[in-house]
Parts: structure tokens; C-alpha cells; sequence
């Protein structure tokens, strides 16, 4: 019973997320409804003229490739029904969520840029960092010129605050 309450709780929570964030999972779920599933039937309809459907591996693979359609539609309708879009344009001051962050490495004099957006956009790669990071919780409410110190999993590293900006 609690386990089932627990997961309409966080089924209920918001997602913090960019306007960016936003509408790339939107313009996601539109390409998975308005040409992926559509050439999906297509597949599976030309997969099933080819007869004997217990050893046809062009409809196995088809159906297969639906089902991933479907239940990713269906997590990306639950996560864009739970979006909370903010406009970092609007925010100032110390570190919060939509802030563009640039920090140097005190040992390294290595210096990054991340913006803070919400778990489902996150990608390090681009430079967007997840809010629920150790990074990303250890520079909230920080200021410019500020020092935080990580723990990762080479060890704990310390940053300073160079710059925040909110666009």
C-alpha cells in the first residue's frame, strides 16, 4: 500500500524543466506520433503480407520497434503533463534552477560552463547539468566568487564561482 502511494505521489510531482527542454520533448513525442508510429503500421502491415508470422523477423522487429514507440509516447505525454517550465530570463541573484554557471577548478585552473535544468534534460556533453547532481546541489544558492566543494568519485574537488548568468 505505501509502495503504490509513494508511486502516485511522485507520479503527481512536477518536473522543473527549460522552455528548450520543454519543447524538444515535445517536438519528440509530435515525430514519434506523426511519422514513426504511422511508418511502424506500415512496417507490421507489409511484414504480415509476407505470411507466416511466427518466423518473420521484419515483423518481430517492427512490433518490437511499436512497443518502444508506445511506451515512450506514453512517458513523454507523463512528463510534458507534469512540466514546470521556468524562464530563467526572469530569475537573478545567488545559483538556482535555469542558471548558466561558469566555475574554475582550484587545482586545475580548468574552467566549465553548465546550466542547471531539470533530470530529463540534463546532458553533461552539451553542458546541461542535472539539478539533482552533487554539482549541481553544491552550487545553489552560491554567489560570484563563492567556493564549493564536491565529492566525486576520484575525490573531493573544489570550484570557484566565476560567473551566473540567467538567459
Amino acid at each position: 500500500m505505501l509502495r503504490a502511494l509513494n508511486t502516485c505521489v511522485k507520479a503527481m510531482e512536477k518536473i522543473p524543466m527549460t522552455r528548450a527542454g520543454f519543447e524538444a520533448l515535445d517536438a519528440e513525442m509530435r515525430d514519434l506520433k506523426s511519422v514513426q508510429r504511422p511508418a511502424v503500421i506500415r512496417a507490421i502491415a507489409e511484414a504480415r503480407e509476407h505470411g507466416d508470422l511466427s518466423e518473420n523477423a521484419e515483423y518481430h522487429a517492427a512490433r518490437e520497434r511499436q512497443s518502444f514507440i508506445e511506451g515512450r509516447i506514453r512517458e513523454l505525454e507523463s512528463i510534458l503533463g507534469r512540466a514546470e517550465v521556468i524562464d530563467p530570463g526572469t530569475l537573478r541573484g545567488s545559483i538556482k534552477f535555469g542558471a548558466t554557471v561558469t566555475i574554475t577548478d582550484e587545482d586545475t585552473e580548468e574552467t566549465h560552463t553548465y546550466k542547471i535544468v531539470g533530470e530529463v534534460e540534463a546532458s553533461i556533453e552539451q553542458g546541461l547539468l542535472n539539478i539533482k547532481s552533487p554539482l549541481a546541489r553544491a552550487l545553489i544558492g552560491k554567489d560570484e566568487g563563492d567556493s564549493v566543494e564536491v565529492t566525486t568519485p576520484r575525490g573531493a574537488k573544489s570550484y570557484e564561482v566565476v560567473s551566473i548568468e540567467y538567459r
